[in-house]
């Protein structure tokens, strides 16, 4: 089955997907949900072995990373199959790769190598921490880049010692940041007709996405610790417990702050010494926190975010997974969509979250078998089926 692109934006642009694990397979879901031809070009499954990264390929992970792709398979150590890659890379825009940095070389698929087949190809990296420097050949996984980023100091309860975010925060940001990169490299490419090198690392995504915790230490010299579920500046900020639950409040601002001492019942803190301006208030954050928690305790979570939002003050339940895709708003919102499998039926998931009105991303196909359109591709770059067989034969593909 020819390519059928999830969207015409990105429709005429062919991508050689050599990633894995989670990183490198985020950067290309973006390129493929919105209408690349991404071919993910695999290992053969008998050099695979048990229990390999896409061992599972039914489960919800990887059918999550890997839908609107076709798949190839391909022994790079082998002369013939990186003949093979080469004649893609003659037709392709660009090749993602998340290996180590020293094994581009090996593999002989090093920017200046690709460079020499096509001079407009954009090849993209991610590597754990870097593409040079001391730790570049170490091995990279997002809770070490969560730990070496600084994320891990900042994220959980005061003196509870370091916790991990809930998601893989490096991994995914690090996805995301390549194919915006990618993008980029194409936007400059029709400007100079030449393709280029980018990378980026788990290491670099983590420690942008720490944002003004960076700043406080870069610009003002104060580190930064863990705060728990409130604000490190903003007060009051955080959970709160209610008669049947907790919720979440978030009151920057002064105006916000006398809309929400109105509305508790208590307006004297309006003007009370402690709470009188963002300083006081961060100075007597346990003893403001306390009385506001005597007061949520009253009444329901429901009770409290009506009447908070009707007062105009930010606030909101705190849900569970089953409850995120229950909730009215995600449900008007549609960011769980459905797409069919031919093995598991249909399976729902989350959307990309940017809406172009005009030219929409779509699910279209769901997550390839390992080498399932090889045939198709080869016999797209001129290949013949008698030396398609001949390549199985000798462990090519």
């Amino acid at each position: 089955m020819p390519h059928l692109p999830a969207a015409s934006v990105l429709s005429d642009i062919t991508v050689l997907d050599l990633t894995r694990v989670r990183s490198g397979p985020t950067c290309v879901r973006q390129l493929a949900d919105w209408g690349a031809d991404v071919i993910k070009v695999e290992i053969p499954p008998n050099l695979e072995g048990t229990g390999g990264l896409a061992s599972n390929r039914n489960g919800s992970d990887f059918q999550n990373l890997h839908r609107n792709k076709r798949s190839l398979t391909l022994n790079l150590k082998e002369t013939e199959g990186l003949n093979i890659f080469n004649d893609l890379v003659k037709k392709a825009d660009v090749v993602v790769e998340n290996y180590r940095p020293d094994v581009k070389k090996r593999l002989g698929i090093d920017y200046e190598s690709l460079a020499e087949i096509n001079d407009q190809i954009i090849l993209a990296s991610i590597s754990g921490f870097g593409q040079n420097g001391p730790y570049a050949k170490r091995p990279g996984f997002d809770q070490v880049a969560q730990g070496m980023g600084g994320l891990m100091s900042i994220t959980g309860i005061p003196g509870q010692g370091p916790v991990r975010a809930g998601i893989p925060i490096a991994d995914l940001t690090a996805g995301i940041f390549c194919s915006q990169g990618i993008l980029l490299a194409l936007l400059e490419r029709n400007k100079s007709g030449k393709g280029q090198w980018l990378h980026t690392s788990l290491l670099e995504a983590q420690i942008f996405m720490l944002d003004f915790q960076s700043a406080r230490w870069l610009v003002d010299k104060e580190v930064p610790w863990q705060a728990g579920n409130n604000h490190p500046t903003s007060i009051p900020t955080g959970v709160f417990k209610t008669s049947d639950g907790h919720m979440n409040l978030s009151v920057a601002g002064g105006a916000i702050w006398e809309r929400f001492c109105k509305e508790m019942g208590h307006s004297e803190w309006i003007e009370n010494t402690d709470y009188i301006d963002a300083e006081a208030r961060s100075k007597n954050r346990d003893k403001l926190n306390a009385e506001i928690e005597d007061c949520t305790m009253q009444e329901t979570t429901e009770t409290w975010i009506d009447r908070f939002n009707k007062a105009g003050v930010p606030c909101g339940p705190i849900y569970g997974m089953d409850e995120v895709f229950a909730d009215p708003q995600v449900e008007a919102l549609g960011i769980a969509q459905s797409l069919t499998s031919p093995l598991l039926g249909e399976l729902n998931f989350v959307r990309q979250p940017v809406n172009l009105t005009r030219t929409p991303s779509s699910f279209v196909t769901a997550p390839p078998e390992a080498g399932e359109h090889t045939n198709e591709i080869l016999s797209e770059l001129g290949y013949s089926e008698t030396e398609v067989n001949q390549f199985k034969t000798k462990g090519v593909m």
